[in-house]
């Protein structure tokens, strides 16, 4: 076990949690618990804090079927279960608890949470994932939970037989409007360009499927209630002729992109334009001894194999950096982190944006 004399306990598994972690990892999707596995195989005795959402986006996925060692494909939920199953057997301790706020400008850091709880930490691992973009058009928040959502695994039972839209032509929006043909009557995908952005096998299966249609080149500009106050119509503009009409509908489901969950980081750590965590080939930030992994640096590629890679390169990252400290000692104890060099690549350094 490294121990970096900060006033630690030496511990062993199963104990009482140390004065000051090894590691926290934020984040319980993919990159969090592939970092968790890795820092608990390296007797790290990490430390996750789940989020509000446990298994962040990658729950909400009714079926995946593009993950390595899975030929018959999985629901979301139930991969983030043997995530978690994983984690756990080699020590990765887990807290169903919320992060509200980090310290940097002190080693070790710092960890606050909504149920009250302060922690101090030698490393961090970041992934925070990324959230549903919105509309931001009249009606949208007022009828959420009533018509509108952002996940058709979630909600799409309560449309049995009824008629819905989905908004956006990615691969998440096919692929939610395609879960939809089970239960909706029709499933009308709202694409703002003429053509979908999604993969090929999935647009083949959209435009197989019978029950989809296709509204192209238009945007939904505001979002109606009936008289029970739940979705009955949209207004919809076409993007080319500038024209509006109304549709009729009981549902709209939105998926149209995602913004990082960078709440905790902006001001603290080197963002880009959009809000993504800056990092390296080697999942590190500007501040030595944080990684960031998943969606909140990804911005490309957003998938749970991608995510279970930079997870796994964050947790061994930080198993270096714990052992480098060990040897030679952080750069300095009672000075503010944001003072010292940049630990990453020269490509990776960019201004912070808050």
């Amino acid at each position: 076990m490294l121990e970096l004399n900060l006033g630690g306990v030496p511990e062993e598994q199963g104990s009482e949690r140390p004065e000051v972690e090894n590691t926290i990892i934020v984040g319980s999707g993919p990159a969090g618990w592939t970092a968790g596995l890795y820092t608990a195989r390296a007797n790290l005795n990490p430390l996750l804090i789940t989020g509000n959402e446990l298994g962040g986006q990658v729950s909400l996925t009714y079926e995946i079927e593009n993950y390595p060692g899975f030929p018959e494909g999985l629901s979301g939920p139930e991969l983030v279960e043997r995530f978690k199953q994983q984690a756990e057997r080699f020590g990765c301790t887990v807290e169903y608890d919320h992060v509200v706020e980090i310290g940097v400008d002190a080693y070790p850091f710092t960890v606050r949470t909504a149920s009250g709880q302060e922690y101090r930490a030698k490393s961090l691992i970041l992934c925070t994932g990324a959230s549903p973009r919105k509309l931001n058009v009249p009606g949208e928040a007022e009828l959420t939970g009533r018509g509108v959502s952002y996940c058709a695994t979630c909600d799409g039972f309560f449309f049995k037989d009824k008629d819905v839209i989905v908004v956006g032509g990615g691969d998440s929006a096919v692929e939610e409007g395609l879960f939809l043909t089970k239960f909706a009557r029709r499933v009308r995908i709202v694409h703002r360009r003429d053509q979908l952005r999604a993969s090929k096998i999935l647009q083949r299966r959209a435009f197989e499927n019978p029950k989809i249609e296709f509204v192209w080149n238009t945007v939904v500009t505001a979002i109606h209630p009936g008289p029970d106050g739940s979705v009955a119509r949209v207004t919809a503009r076409d993007v080319v002729t500038g024209e509006e009409r109304e549709l009729t509908t009981d549902g709209v489901f939105i998926f149209i992109g995602h913004v990082p969950n960078n709440e905790l980081f902006q001001g603290k750590l080197h963002l880009d334009p959009e809000g993504y965590l800056v990092v390296d080939r080697k999942m590190q930030t500007n501040i030595p001894g944080i990684f960031a992994a998943g969606e909140i640096m990804d911005k490309v590629y957003r998938q749970v194999a991608t995510s279970v890679g930079q997870g796994a390169a964050a947790g061994m990252q930080a198993e270096r950096f714990l052992a480098e400290t060990e040897a030679e000692g952080y750069p300095g104890i009672h000075v503010d982190p944001r003072e010292f060099p940049d630990p990453r690549e020269e490509w990776a350094q960019e201004p912070v944006t808050s």
